[in-house]
């Protein structure tokens, strides 16, 4: 018998009149409440680097089984040229923190938010929203000073409280529209002592010294022996292809990692939870296979072991990813992707992706249950 088992799919959102008008939905981000409730953020836009995309907030008062979209996360940006796209974490005690990205359009009007020529990101800032009754209402963005100069910043994690009380936000440095990165291309954690009032310092989690791979779609996660285990999915600039997904361990609280090693996982975004028993439950974007999987894998010492892979979803489709040297194209045509996971008070795991269905991008969701 499988360990793995689906036990559950449907949708957050979708388009309700596609037809009319388009609207697609991106990059959700997901929080169990201490209220019962979920929490989804997610992005609606007319297209997947549109303008346009904003961050709504998506609620759930049955475990998951039914989702309302409360609307925009605020009234909305200084100009229309402007998109954003955020990750939430649940606090306790009705208190809900989204880290946030915004991007200025108004110069690059006719662009993407990356430059083809050298995988620029388009201008922009990290910001942060906070609220205080259970993502009912929230703060308006706050700008944030980063720990070092990125110049930009990838988000595709939410900020993680650590067991120490440490705020962590696991991210990636990337070039700016000009294409410079004075830091070098490194996956780092951005560090706030004083629950993100300030981001005083970072973990540098996993960069080389010729500057050659990015480490996107960055996690870390508690280990129930005290240790910290960081994943990231790696992309030589110098071959165009993609590693197997990365990991690294810190057994100082992030002061030191050890040097990265395979997964043995060929895959995209990949997403990891720890389970109760120590095991590692990760969903990620598969490039050997169609589709979207979930793996169970644990540490034997330092070494990753896998031990089960199963489907999720799109294993019969076709072109869910581009494939050409030039991931700024590559990126424009992707199909399904960003997983994120939320443990459930009966020992589910409850996840939630993007992927297009029908000519329209919609928030999936599904339930794993892990023997």
């Amino acid at each position: 018998m499988p360990s793995i088992n689906v036990e559950a799919q449907g949708l957050i959102y979708k388009n309700p009149i596609p037809h009319v008008r388009s609207v697609h939905g991106y990059f959700p981000s997901l929080a169990t409440l201490d209220n019962g409730d979920l929490l989804c953020s997610g992005v609606l836009g007319e297209a997947f680097e549109a303008h346009n995309c904003r961050t709504h907030i998506f609620r759930s008062t049955d475990q998951g089984q039914t989702w309302e979209n409360e609307g925009p996360i605020y009234p909305g940006p200084p100009h229309p040229s402007m998109s954003d796209f955020s990750r939430i974490t649940a606090l306790g005690d009705g208190k809900v923190v989204a880290i946030m990205t915004r991007h200025d359009r108004q110069d690059l009007p006719d662009d993407g938010l990356s430059n083809p020529e050298n995988m620029g990101f388009a201008p922009g800032g990290v910001y942060m929203l906070r609220s205080e009754d259970y993502g009912k209402t929230w703060t308006e963005p706050e700008l944030q000073t980063p720990p070092l100069v990125g110049p930009s910043f990838e988000l595709c994690c939410p900020i993680t409280v650590l067991p120490d009380g440490r705020w962590v936000w696991p991210t990636s440095t990337w070039f700016d529209w000009e294409g410079n990165c004075p830091n070098g291309l490194r996956m780092i954690g951005w560090i706030s002592e004083d629950e993100g009032k300030s981001w005083s310092s970072y973990m540098d989690v996993m960069h080389e010294k010729d500057n050659q791979a990015f480490f996107w779609e960055s996690k870390i996660v508690a280990l129930p022996d005290g240790r910290l285990l960081a994943a990231a999915w790696v992309y030589d600039n110098v071959t165009k292809a993609d590693r197997e997904n990365q990991y690294t361990l810190s057994s100082d609280g992030g002061k030191s990692w050890s040097a990265p090693a395979s997964t043995g996982l060929q895959g995209q975004t990949l997403t990891p939870i720890v389970l109760d028993d120590g095991r590692i439950l990760s969903v990620y974007r598969r490039i050997d296979e169609p589709g979207l999987w979930a793996n169970l894998s644990h540490l034997d010492g330092d070494s990753w072991v896998n031990t089960e892979t199963v489907p999720i979803w799109g294993q019969q489709a076709a072109k869910l990813t581009g494939e050409t040297e030039n991931m700024s194209e590559n990126f424009a045509v992707l199909r399904f992707g960003a997983p994120c996971l939320v443990k459930q008070e009966n020992g589910t795991i409850y996840g939630a992706f993007w992927g297009y269905e029908d000519c329209v991008s919609v928030l999936r969701r599904f339930v794993l249950c892990v023997g």
